[in-house]
């Protein structure tokens, strides 16, 4: 008897135990992506057990008695705390507000909090992306400080990222740590073939990021998240249209279905009878992308994106015509035509808590044929015939990216090593055709005709080798050193004898570089601290550079030296933050290109040049309705050995330079009227030489733009009112011995639309 009342109290104690340690489970997600967070970390309050999600956003762990509540938190949002329940939990976590606590990517392909990375680097999140409702990459990159990004009109554009507003190869385009165009055939436009629907984030890093990336990497890089799969069901629609003739309409769905997550979205966008004649576009951008969870430690991501661009082009205003309004173009046929897929497959594996690897594989095909206006010019003798050309450059890209990361037992370390691989056969053709010319100059229409003037094919090799080692030699100090040696080598293959139009003969050319960085972060305390940092980059000639319109190829690699500082304060208990950087970036053989009084181009080797400057952002929300953001950067770029057809222009600044840029913006959210937002926002940029002699400043320009949006239950109107002043300006202007160009802005114009988004219920 005794032994069967010692058996039932020894079972009430094994199930009151059991009962104690019950497992929970469940998942972890951002409030409005509805993606998966990776290693948020989930405790029992008041005690030392938890779990971290893994790539599904999953956690599990046992229960203690004696524990009612969980605490889930995630670098760059805010924590919560739940009631411990039944299992099946859906913790839905919203980002924090603090730019300091933000995680990023781009610095080592790795995620990490802004405060470990000692580079300059801003993120713009998916909640900016959705209440700006940007119809072109500029309204939102250009809140970034020390970033002012040119609207050309469609779309089209160029940058300025600590350099001057130019079309030269000085900056990296990324998409999820890929390079949208391959290394050597660099586009200004190639933001054209991003996919705005589909953005999760934006990463922008300023000054050289060679040392990770490679070439071109030089004034910075800009890094396009595309946004991963939802864990539950989740769809968006909207449309908008402008009353200048703009059309979008945006779609994306997503859901999760066991271990595989899919996620599709795009738009299709229209420009007609806009102010200037002869610009209307239409845009297709398709992304797919699948997550699929082969195992607890390993992931494979397939994305593939589809871009079918066509557009108008037009080109710039003289002065009478810019200043009168008069925006009749010039041409009347001139067209660009983009058509580009990318594709990738990236397999990561967690070999355990020190070992982690990712594999990229890569395909690339991308077309851009044009019937260019800049390419036209009068016949002399003739007035009323002029002549240019219809030409393609197209290229196919295989790749492959492999990196490692090791934990290392000494100092809390961790060493990243990878290599890269990119050969993109590359194809180049121009067709002459003759103009007809008005007597008022206008170019009414063209006749092609079998005479080539460019034809050639180049085989193009990019290799490489990093390797970035991070070590904490105190509690608060990191160091961060990175090593990356890169080749490029081209096989140019002249389908034309070699003269100084058609191009060079067949040859192979082959550039090289070695580009460190050494940079540390130091933790002062309360969100607080300091950064520095040394890096190279170099930029290789392109290939339309080296070898079109040459008989010889002269251009040499240009290369840069930044040395940079910085740092962070939070205050007002963590309602506002500044984060500022000072830097100087030294530039050798600094590739220029020069407008000739015919109106072509020539590109050459600069010399020296030197960049200078502080980049700043503040920002403040003295209370849940208010949230104040104030973006600046103060810069000088000279010429410091410049010579141009025979007129030296040492210690001269550099033409299209501003000298200073400011972005504020003023964002209210009534108590009063639940899910209303409005904002002002205060665009400054200041003045700048329009040529290299520093004969004539263009004075820059303020525009102000208004946003207006309302959601409740999952539908969603805005109004956004750019330039609301309708202010007259140049997105650019320059001055050469060819006369006065301005590339007009948009007056005030406004945008309408309406949206609707789905989510399931968990």
């Amino acid at each position: 008897m005794q032994k069967i009342i010692a058996c039932i109290v020894l079972a009430i104690i094994l199930c009151q135990y059991a009962h104690a340690q019950s497992a929970v489970e469940g998942k972890v997600v951002d409030a409005i992506t509805k993606e998966a967070l990776t290693g948020a970390s989930v405790q029992l309050k008041g005690t030392t057990s938890g779990a971290v999600t893994d790539f599904n956003g999953h956690f599990k762990l046992n229960s203690k008695a004696g524990a009612d509540t969980i605490v889930v938190s995630y670098v760059g949002y805010l924590p919560q705390q739940l009631p411990l329940g039944a299992s099946g939990l859906f913790v839905q976590l919203r980002r924090s507000a603090s730019q300091l606590n933000q995680v990023v990517v781009s610095a080592s392909r790795e995620g990490q909090a802004r405060t470990e990375v000692p580079v300059a680097i801003s993120a713009i999140s998916k909640e900016v992306l959705l209440e700006t409702k940007p119809v072109t990459l500029d309204q939102v990159l250009n809140k970034v400080s020390g970033v002012y990004m040119v609207n050309l009109g469609n779309e089209q554009h160029t940058m300025a990222i600590r350099q001057p507003i130019g079309y030269k190869s000085l900056f990296l385009y990324l998409e999820d740590g890929i390079p949208i165009r391959t290394s050597g055939d660099f586009n200004h436009n190639a933001l054209i073939e991003i996919n705005m629907a589909a953005l999760k984030s934006i990463e922008v890093i300023r000054g050289p990021a060679s040392s990770l990336y490679g070439s071109e990497a030089i004034g910075g890089a800009v890094n396009f998240i595309t946004q991963a799969p939802s864990q539950v069901f989740t769809a968006r629609v909207q449309a908008e249209a402008s009353n200048l003739g703009y059309k979008r309409t945006d779609f994306s769905a997503s859901n999760t279905f066991g271990k595989l997550g899919v996620y599709v979205g795009g738009y299709y966008a229209s420009q007609r009878n806009g102010i200037m004649s002869h610009s209307d576009f239409d845009k297709l951008a398709l992304t797919l992308r699948a997550d699929y969870q082969l195992s607890v430690k390993s992931k494979l991501t397939t994305a593939a994106s589809l871009i079918d661009y066509v557009t108008d082009q037009t080109g710039g205003l003289d002065s009478t015509r810019f200043y009168n309004k008069e925006y009749a173009s010039l041409h009347t046929f001139t067209y660009r035509k983009v058509n580009a897929l990318r594709v990738r497959s990236t397999l990561e594996h967690a070999w355990n808590e020190n070992n982690y690897t990712l594999v990229t594989l890569f395909f690339r095909n991308n077309a851009i044929g044009q019937n260019p206006f800049y390419s036209i010019s009068n016949v002399q003798g003739n007035p009323l015939k002029a002549k240019g050309e219809i030409n393609e450059d197209a290229f196919e890209s295989y790749g492959l990216i492999a990196q490692h990361k090791k934990g290392l037992p000494v100092l809390n370390g961790q060493l990243i090593g990878g290599i890269s691989f990119d050969y993109s056969p590359a194809t180049y053709q121009a067709h002459f055709i003759t103009v007809d010319r008005s007597t008022t100059g206008v170019y009414t229409g063209y006749i092609p005709t079998d005479s080539l003037l460019t034809d050639y094919q180049v085989q193009l090799l990019n290799s490489a080798a990093y390797a970035q080692l991070e070590l904490n030699p105190a509690e608060r100090l990191k160091l961060v050193a990175a090593l990356r040696y890169d080749r490029l080598d081209y096989a140019f293959d002249n389908h034309l004898p070699g003269s100084a139009f058609s191009g060079a003969p067949d040859e192979k050319n082959g550039f090289k570089s070695l580009s460190p960085k050494l940079g540390l972060t130091y933790d002062l305390g309360k969100s607080n601290g300091l950064y520095a940092n040394y890096s190279v980059g170099f930029a290789p000639p392109q290939i339309t550079e080296l070898y079109r319109g040459v008989k010889v190829p002269a251009l040499k690699p240009s290369n840069y030296t930044n040395y940079e500082a910085g740092g962070w304060v939070s205050f007002a208990q963590h309602r506002g933050y500044l984060d500022i950087s000072f830097y100087q970036l030294n530039g050798t053989n600094e590739i220029i290109s020069v407008r000739l009084p015919d109106g072509s181009y020539q590109n050459q080797n600069a010399g020296r040049t030197k960049h200078q400057g502080v980049e700043y952002t503040l920002k403040y929300a003295p209370s849940d309705l208010v949230s104040i953001r104030f973006s600046g950067t103060n810069a000088r770029h000279y010429f410091q050995e410049y010579e141009e057809r025979g007129v030296g222009f040492n210690n001269n600044e550099m033409a299209t330079a501003p000298r200073f840029i400011s972005n504020t913006e003023v964002t209210f959210r009534p108590v009063f009227v639940q899910g209303l937002r409005l904002s002002l926002e205060w665009l400054h940029l200041g003045k700048y030489y329009m040529d290299a002699a520093n004969t004539e400043y263009y004075n820059g320009y303020n525009l102000l733009n208004g946003r207006v949006g309302y959601t409740i239950k999952g539908f969603e109107i805005w109004l956004n009112s750019l330039n609301l002043a309708n202010q007259l300006y140049a997105t650019t202007a320059e001055k050469t011995a060819y006369g006065k160009s301005y590339r007009q802005g948009t007056p005030r114009v406004f945008h309408l639309g309406l949206g609707y988004s789905f989510a399931a219920r968990q």
